[in-house]
């Protein structure tokens, strides 16, 4: 019998187990797009036709979409957002700041975004949502909350790292380095243990318990992407640590937002496992997306979109009401 795994009590962990692999997030791009029906979903991500029927069925059983017939004969579906979705958007517009500084991928989708609200075009940022300033991990303290304790590390089957984004179609996607890294659930977990300074190997398994052979590899990669780099330690011959680089530290604030996405919809009724303070404000740290423009923060619903693939200009897409 296999010996049954337990870490500490994480909603970053519970937010993954719903969105946590990159077709799952480059569906939830699509739809912030405007995708509602099944060959929507299937054109824009390029996914294969059973990957998204596969994503589109868990994200109903995990209630972020609901269907609604559209066409009785034949009959047919258009998928529609629930409440528990539309608090993703926070996390979308955190992957598109990451990517949009850290994403190098020539020839890939490019969009200009202008706030309804001030009627400005705007590169939404993170920031705290009592100061207003923008997030810096290092502006960070944290303590276990009431809800913190242990809970069953229950791994289940996935494909490869690689397999998702084999098969991306780079010109259509925003997400597709970003969607890359917090869409391998097992990367994710290792970021969150080196943000919480556990950066040692042995100290990550543990935290983490993921067997060593896939620890081993994550770690690898996450290093040959730049988001670790692996340094010595010193007088400890041949042993070495993971220290995040300024391309890993910016992955933060979608933590953030994971962390209160699970906070809100997976927390034990005693509350959060973890808190956050924003030290140079002294309060509770609850990140927000804020305009660059006129610093309000972003809601669904107030972004118009215009949509630029290499050498085709589309037509505005509707924005998410």
């Amino acid at each position: 019998m296999t010996e049954k795994k337990f870490i500490r009590t994480c909603s970053i962990w519970r937010s993954l187990e719903v969105i946590g692999d990159a077709p799952t997030l480059l569906i939830l791009e699509s739809f912030w797009f405007g995708a509602r029906r099944f060959d929507e979903f299937q054109k824009r991500t390029g996914l294969l036709k059973t990957v998204v029927s596969d994503r589109l069925k868990k994200l109903v059983q995990a209630d972020c979409f609901r269907k609604a017939v559209y066409s009785e004969r034949p009959l047919r579906y258009e998928y529609q957002a629930t409440e528990k979705l539309r608090d993703l958007f926070p996390v979308s517009l955190a992957m598109l700041y990451w990517e949009r500084k850290w994403g190098a991928l020539e020839g890939k989708l490019r969009i200009t975004l202008r706030h309804k609200t001030c009627g400005e075009t705007t590169s939404p940022k993170p920031v705290c949502g009592s100061c207003r300033k923008e997030i810096n991990p290092a502006d960070s303290d944290w303590r276990e909350g009431p809800g913190v304790g242990m809970m069953l590390a229950k791994y289940s089957r996935r494909r490869r790292r690689t397999a998702g984004a084999e098969s991306l179609n780079h010109s259509t996607t925003l997400f597709d380095e970003i969607s890359g890294i917090i869409g391998d659930r097992w990367s994710t977990l290792v970021i969150r243990s080196v943000f919480t300074n556990l950066n040692k190997f042995d100290e990550i398994r543990e935290d983490t318990q993921i067997a060593t052979n896939v620890l081993s590899e994550r770690l690898a990669h996450l290093c040959d992407e730049g988001v670790l780099v692996k340094q010595p330690l010193a007088g400890q011959s041949g042993r070495h640590c993971y220290r995040l680089t300024e391309k890993g530290k910016d992955i933060y604030p979608i933590l953030l937002f994971l962390l209160a996405w699970g906070d809100k919809w997976y927390a034990a009724p005693e509350g959060p496992p973890l808190i956050l303070t924003h030290r140079p404000c002294g309060e509770p740290l609850f990140p927000e997306m804020a305009c660059s423009a006129c610093g309000e923060t972003v809601k669904i619903g107030e972004l118009e979109v215009e949509q630029i693939e290499p050498e085709i200009k589309r037509d505005p897409l509707k924005a998410v009401s």
